[in-house]
């Protein structure tokens, strides 16, 4: 058993490009790390929808220059297959380690397979890709990037030519190609031949952001901006210069790419502590609002004064800001959530008279929406302008989200008024999560064959109305690995997490406001029950 693992790290070793991981590797060969190299060569790093993610290292099981070139491989195999031949490839990258690299790597396998690969020529925002992928018209698109993972990850995401992320049967067709790749010997790769791209394709992408703000709206609205560590800040800075918005003022301790992520745990805008010296800058400069994106900007977080201190606001609740604005200017098109984001969007559709549709989890189903105008997700992804970028994009949302402070502020309200106003006007819809990060996966789907075998008939007292397992899918959505509980007054959906190793519970519930007055009472009551729903589900999983 020993002497075969020892054979394939040593096989491996043979073949792997990067002086970095072959010295870590020969190093537990000859430390004879039994339980290490069995973690690493134990199995592959899967290729999903999410495309491959996870912790650097040398192994099949790690991410590395040969898993990359592999998967570069794979991809190019598909594509050729495809038709594609000689059909453009763009690719992008953040600022983590190994990511420049892994991004050459892949503009190298491209190019030697007969396609030709154009390289953003620095970290840039992964929504400057996906614009990249529909402005150049490639076939298809891979940006390097593990999103707000811990620092000692990295990522590997594949979109296809209609701008958008791969979805099934898309993810196994790769997947098989991938594992066809025998030895990196037979994998072509040029050291040239492939494009650099200049700014030309920033400077389009900036121009478009000036696309999603009304012509004449007010630009006064003051802000605090944490780039998290990530590639955010230039970017950013740029879009809302030429926007006319004053300058940022930046969290200047994480507004430099830092793979290291120093200041914070995790670089994710909701995990507890990481918005902490936003915080404290905007107790220091008093600003209308804080905004924050994640490493790779694809996501946008924002906080407000409330009271005394400053608070997050749940991905639910700029959401519903961002839509209710968009139908304050007019907006025409479907507006799109996933199944797990608040029921309050689709209610704010409907009393426009706009369409209306829910997905699957994940911004590769919102953005196939027919007609998509916009779309969002709890998870802080929100995509203002689905014919330039066809994923989250948290430039585009930052720079609305700002305008609908500003105009707020010309009106002497807040953005806390507008919820208080959807709430009055719609429901209280209140939203929580309990997301329960595990070490040993088997724990996930225990709890979920758990729920599947002794499903729970009441939450907090109220009755489960439906119980749908959605790996049966519905008339609307593809099968998929989750559970959607409707009850009398509030939904819970629970699902593994397809990017990390956690069980995700959505809860919502809605209680009806008449009038301003009865927000407070409102809210308590929303916290007592999502409280009680939390607790009783945990116990149903055993969580």
């Amino acid at each position: 058993m020993h002497d075969a693992l020892i054979a394939q790290a040593q096989a491996w070793l043979t073949e792997d490009p990067d002086p970095d991981t072959r010295e870590e590797l020969a190093r537990l060969i000859d430390a004879e790390d039994h339980a290490e190299l069995a973690a690493r060569f134990g199995g592959t790093l899967q290729f999903g929808t999410a495309g491959l993610r996870g912790e650097l290292g040398a192994g099949p099981m790690r991410m590395n220059r040969s898993v990359v070139i592999r998967a570069a491989a794979g991809l190019a195999a598909y594509l050729t297959k495809h038709g594609h031949t000689g059909g453009l490839v763009v690719i992008g990258y953040d600022a983590r380690h190994k990511s420049r690299d892994f991004a050459r790597d892949t503009a190298a396998v491209m190019t030697g397979a007969g396609l030709r690969a154009a390289v953003l020529d620095r970290p840039l925002p992964t929504p400057v890709l996906a614009f990249a992928i529909r402005h150049l018209g490639a076939v298809a698109g891979v940006e390097v990037t593990a999103s707000h993972n811990p620092p000692r990850d990295n990522g590997y995401k594949v979109y296809l030519g209609d701008g958008s992320q791969i979805v099934p049967p898309a993810d196994a067709e790769i997947a098989a190609e991938i594992e066809a790749v025998a030895s990196l010997t037979t994998v072509p790769r040029p050291t040239e031949g492939w494009e650099t791209l200049d700014d030309t394709v920033l400077d389009a992408y900036l121009a478009r952001t000036d696309a999603v703000l009304s012509k004449d709206s007010p630009r006064t609205a003051r802000t605090v901006y944490t780039a998290m560590h990530g590639v955010g800040k230039d970017v950013l800075l740029a879009a809302f210069a030429r926007a006319g918005f004053p300058a940022p003022e930046l969290v200047t301790e994480q507004a430099d790419p830092d793979p290291e992520f120093p200041t914070v745990a995790f670089p994710n805008p909701e995990e507890p502590g990481a918005m902490d010296l936003a915080f404290a800058k905007a107790r220091e400069t008093r600003p209308d609002l804080i905004i924050a994106n994640d490493p790779d900007a694809d996501r946008c977080a924002a906080a407000v004064e409330d009271g005394a201190d400053w608070r997050m606001l749940r991905g639910d609740e700029v959401g519903a800001l961002l839509a209710a604005h968009l139908v304050r200017r007019g907006a025409t098109g479907t507006f799109a959530e996933s199944i797990v984001s608040s029921s309050l969007l689709g209610r704010i559709a409907e009393k426009a008279g706009l369409p209306y549709e829910e997905t699957l989890t994940g911004f590769k189903w919102i953005a196939r929406v027919e007609g998509l105008r916009y779309g969002y997700e709890e998870a802080l992804g929100y995509c203002v302008d689905p014919d330039g970028v066809r994923d989250k994009d948290g430039i585009t949302a930052a720079l609305l989200l700002t305008e609908l402070a500003s105009e707020l502020k010309s009106e002497g309200r807040t953005l806390l008024d507008l919820l208080d106003d959807l709430a009055v006007e719609h429901g209280l819809h209140a939203t929580d999560q309990l997301s329960v990060r595990v070490r040993d996966l088997s724990l996930i789907a225990s709890a979920m064959r758990r729920l599947r075998e002794q499903p729970p008939t009441e939450l907090a007292g109220l009755s489960i109305t439906t119980a749908e397992d959605l790996t049966r899918g519905t008339d609307r959505l593809p099968p998929t690995d989750g559970l959607r509980y409707t009850l009398d007054g509030a939904r819970v959906v629970v699902r593994p997490s397809g990017t990390e190793p956690k069980l995700k519970c959505y809860l919502e519930v809605v209680i009806p406001v008449a009038t301003k007055a009865g927000l407070p009472e409102a809210r308590a009551k929303a916290t007592t029950l999502l409280e009680a729903i939390k607790q009783d589900l945990s116990r149903a999983a055993g969580i």
